[in-house]
């Protein structure tokens, strides 16, 4: 192997760890986002703020209690959605789709 084909190789493959690299970031920003988002819901509505969410009424729940018992997992699967969509996205902005 001659030496420019080997400092071809090398700058190929510093460039595909450098894409890696920044999409792997990207994953991690989009997860660490809605980590903070359903930690928010989970226990900000249901536990922290659920005196101030009682004061509002659907179907005849307080709303601190309905964060607690079905809204926090609404949000949750929302967020698995969101992911979906988001990483597809990701994807085929690194051309890494399928």
């Amino acid at each position: 192997m001659t030496e420019q084909a080997m400092s071809e190789e090398n700058s190929s493959s510093e460039e595909k760890q450098k894409i890696a690299d920044n999409y792997w970031r990207a994953n991690l920003r989009l997860m660490g986002w809605l980590l903070v988002i359903w930690f928010a819901v989970s226990y900000g509505c249901g536990i922290l703020f659920v005196d101030q969410l009682d004061e509002i009424r659907i179907g005849g729940f307080k709303l601190g209690f309905w964060f607690a018992q079905q809204g926090s997992i609404y949000v949750f699967v929302a967020l698995i959605f969101f992911y979906v969509w988001k990483m597809n996205k990701i994807d085929r902005e690194f051309d890494l789709d399928e």
